[in-house]
């Protein structure tokens, strides 16, 4: 996919910064189009179905955190990456936004060049989950097999049990998606299993044993996220 093919719809209630936004991520070849709060941005990504939506979480009308729940609860967006712009540095609402579906999100005052690498780096490597999902993945010094539950570390099969794999695939399906724990309780135990918030946390710790630390990240209050090294 060329650049230009990319839309990008930047979401903040400051002209200013809307504008610094546009013209960074324009001058890389993105398409990009602006709303000025969470209600114009749903109405002009129902339109647009963007790639990715950079929005501020303190807004008038509708905030960014409704904004991002009711997208993300639309299927037409479960492939839309969505970062969240935040000049607050409390905990609480890096916990808020990664709840509501983020990807990721970026301090306030924006730098563009940190703005702009990272909006390559979550493309970069959406685009590379995708093209692996199916058949098999590979991370660092280790592959994953779906087909044949199979995992490999330096071409060394790995035996996991049934329910460390499937937390494994799910986890790496989206590098870099924070999952939440109901999420993760739901496509792996089921609806209708009841475990507890301890059966998952003991499950990555046998995984970091097995696999390595360096690929696990605990986002506190929240779930677990896949990392891939660059």
């Amino acid at each position: 996919m060329n650049k230009s093919d990319i839309k990008i719809l930047c979401v903040d209630d400051e002209p200013d910064i809307l504008e610094i936004l546009k013209y960074n991520l324009s001058n890389e070849g993105y398409d990009v189009s602006t709303a000025k709060d969470g209600k114009q941005a749903v109405e002009i990504a129902k339109g647009r179905v963007p790639n990715v939506i950079i929005m501020d979480i303190m807004m008038p009308n509708m905030d960014g955190i409704q904004a991002c729940e009711l997208l993300r609860s639309d299927e037409m967006f479960n492939d839309t990456l969505i970062m969240f712009l935040t000049a607050r540095g409390e905990d609480y609402s890096h916990i808020a936004a990664y709840e509501a579906g983020a990807d990721d999100y970026v301090q306030k005052p924006v730098k563009p060049k940190i703005l702009v690498s990272k909006v390559k780096g979550l493309l970069r490597r959406s685009k590379k989950s995708s093209e692996k999902e199916i058949e098999e993945i590979q991370f660092g010094n280790f592959k994953i097999n779906r087909d044949k539950y199979k995992v490999y570390v330096d071409d060394k099969s790995i035996s996991l049990p049934k329910k460390e794999f499937e937390l494994l695939s799910l986890l790496s399906s989206k590098p870099d998606k924070v999952f939440r724990r109901e999420k993760i309780m739901e496509k792996v135990w089921g609806e209708k299993v009841i475990v507890g918030d301890r059966t998952i946390d003991v499950h990555i710790r046998k995984l970091r044993e097995k696999l390595g630390n360096k690929y696990f990240k605990t986002i506190k209050g929240v779930g677990y996220k896949f990392i891939i090294e660059e």
